[in-house]
């Protein structure tokens, strides 16, 4: 008498949840690490990777090696370089989170963290104090206080918005309704943004600077003022990547199996726009780190939120931060926008995500 086919050995692979594997998370902390001395190494001074590392890890409580290095080239490594690879991959890793976040939320692999309006909150916050003022008037290289200050609040004031907006349907409020908020908040916030530039155009090249992009900095100040916000937003969200595998089966099946989906709905969609009100009051709008770093984890590493998430905080600083060095040497000594050059890698990723997905999108 033959064994029942679940019992026979080898016919039915042993199922387990989908985790994260070593080995991907060792290539994230790679990749990250490789961004590090790539962005440090190059640029209009190169300097050796070996002697770089060397630096860098002459930075740990402890260690004390011979890098090589002058002291010229020492205070190049620390002061200039440093601080805005560290700010790369703190907004990077942010962007991709918070992006990663949003699809699993919304259930929509298209989304991505300006869907809220939180970049014409930010645009339009940012173009007030510029033409009205309250910043230098000079190159946003070192950038005021008052202006990534004015970024942050107009792009919390615009998620507020979308949310008060979203919720005024009562209990028939859902994530449709989210995301045609966020569309009525942006156009609202673009067209105020539009009169501003319009009556003020003599600002445009400033804020436009501003809007395209940009991780220069000036020691350590924005890398201070990210850290936190970055900390809270990857703290929250990936603690609670698991209950997005859950949302992904539906409301009334994640209830079932004891979850509150709108409570947990909205305070993943809270912590993903703090992170990206973060990320944008220090770096301005840099488009697409949301929409091709998960989507490329998912590709590669597995679907599970729990897989999605912390890769593409890992692979969204790097990526980031490896833009930033095609950014600053691709036309050197000039340099081009850092948001001009995802958009030149986004904009064919997102023709690719829209034809693979519009089947669950039709």
């Amino acid at each position: 008498m033959t064994a029942p086919p679940a019992r026979r050995a080898g016919t039915l692979p042993a199922s387990r949840p989908a985790g994260l594997r070593p080995r991907w998370l060792v290539a994230g902390i790679a990749a990250v690490l490789v961004a590090l001395v790539a962005g440090v190494s190059l640029g209009p001074v190169s300097l050796p990777p070996g002697s770089v590392a060397a630096e860098l890890l002459n930075l740990v409580p402890g260690v004390r090696l011979d890098s090589g290095l002058t002291e010229r080239e020492i205070a190049i490594v620390t002061e200039l370089r440093l601080p805005r690879v560290v700010l790369g991959l703190l907004v990077g890793g942010l962007l991709a989170l918070a992006g990663g976040c949003y699809q699993g939320v919304f259930r929509n692999p298209l989304a991505d963290p300006y869907l809220l309006g939180v970049a014409a909150g930010a645009g339009l916050a940012v173009t007030a104090v510029i033409t009205l003022g309250a910043g230098t008037g000079g190159a946003l290289t070192g950038l005021p206080l008052t202006i990534p200050l004015a970024a942050f609040v107009g792009a919390i004031g615009a998620v507020a918005m979308t949310y008060l907006l979203g919720a005024s349907g009562g209990r028939a409020r859902s994530t449709a309704t989210l995301i045609l908020a966020g569309v009525a908040v942006s156009a609202f916030f673009s067209a105020g943004q539009t009169y501003l530039l319009q009556r003020n155009s003599d600002s445009i090249q400033q804020v436009y600077s501003w809007l395209l992009g940009r991780l220069a900095t000036a020691g350590w100040h924005d890398v201070r003022l990210v850290l936190p916000y970055f900390l809270l937003t990857a703290l929250v969200v990936l603690l609670h990547r698991r209950e997005l595998d859950v949302l992904s089966v539906g409301d009334d099946e994640a209830a079932s199996l004891g979850l509150h989906p709108q409570r947990s709905r909205y305070l993943l969609i809270a912590a993903a726009s703090l992170g990206t009100a973060a990320a944008v009051s220090a770096s301005g709008l840099i488009g697409f780190v949301g929409i091709i770093v998960p989507h490329t984890v998912r590709l590669l590493a597995g679907s599970s939120y729990r897989v999605v998430l912390p890769l593409s905080l890992l692979f969204g600083g790097a990526f980031l931060a490896l833009t930033d060095v095609v950014a600053r040497t691709a036309a050197a000594p000039s340099e081009i926008p850092i948001g001009v050059v995802t958009a030149l890698l986004g904009g064919p990723f997102f023709v690719l995500v829209l034809r693979t997905s519009r089947r669950a999108l039709g």
